[in-house]
């Protein structure tokens, strides 16, 4: 059967696949389909959020980058993430712990399920403690300091539109640490160009450094997808080859799409984006 992306009422991406599990939870309508091009697909109200074909590249770009930009993250928050992706690329990195808040614990369990290629058995791993909660709520309460937040959330439409709000990344300013550094997907430089922009705005009234990075997620429709990165103290454009190519070496990290060059390459952005930032 062919099933169809919903996410833009003018627009369908198609994939040809079997549907293998369904459930309504209490948060959202969660599928998995099985295909031959993709293998399996988890679709949330609609939209896809992961296939095990091409998850890497968004997954490396939304967790490395930051990493190697930080001079010793320890602590880390992942918000979202449910699918283990995240997880599984921040345990290559020397962390001391990693706290990953998922409002909706059916996407945990599926994903161990029917997405194991993803997770790799990241949510077992002794560094990892697993938080079953509202992300906005979970900062807005703790009283630890991060080092790194990783926002790792749906577009911004039902339980996720808390996720971009002002307050919500002011909460995020107020646990990271002196040098901590946050980064969240900002959708498609096409297809969602305000997401991007707004986003910016907000965030460029909070934090001291911002920066926008590109990559292409084949099942993202809409070309190029958008991630922000907003720190306290580092600034993104000033990074240091070399400084980036040694830690990449050193930890001996094997990566199927990020590497020193795409981390620079990545920043660099189309004219008609940086107008409409600026």
């Amino acid at each position: 059967m062919w099933f169809y992306e919903t996410l833009y009422p003018d627009i369908k991406l198609g994939l040809k696949g079997r549907l293998i599990y369904k459930k309504k939870t209490p948060y959202q309508d969660l599928r998995i389909y099985k295909t031959c091009r993709f293998g399996n697909v988890l679709l949330l109200d609609g939209a896809i959020q992961t296939t095990q074909k091409d998850e890497f590249i968004y997954h490396e770009m939304l967790t490395h980058p930051v990493f190697f930009l930080h001079p010793n993250p320890k602590n880390i928050l992942v918000i979202g993430a449910g699918d283990g992706g995240v997880l599984r690329e921040a345990l290559k990195h020397k962390v001391k712990k990693i706290i990953l808040v998922e409002i909706d614990k059916e996407v945990i369990k599926l994903s161990e399920k029917y997405l194991p290629s993803i997770c790799k058995n990241s949510f077992n791993n002794k560094r990892v403690k697993i938080v079953i909660d509202d992300g906005a709520k979970f900062i807005k309460n703790t009283k630890e300091k991060f080092d790194i937040v990783i926002i790792d959330s749906p577009d911004p439409v039902g339980v996720a539109k808390v996720l971009f709000s002002k307050k919500f990344y002011e909460n995020i300013y107020s646990i990271l640490t002196s040098q901590g550094i946050m980064i969240r997907q900002t959708g498609s430089i096409v297809l969602q160009r305000g997401e991007l922009r707004q986003n910016y705005n907000i965030l460029k009234n909070i934090f001291s450094y911002l920066a926008v990075q590109l990559a292409c997620v084949p099942t993202y429709i809409g070309g190029f997808f958008s991630f922000i990165i907003a720190s306290k103290k580092i600034d993104p454009y000033k990074a240091s080859y070399k400084k980036i190519l040694s830690k990449y070496r050193n930890l001996k990290l094997k990566t199927k799409y990020y590497n020193p060059e795409i981390h620079l390459a990545s920043l660099v952005l189309p004219n008609y984006v940086e107008e409409e930032l600026r």
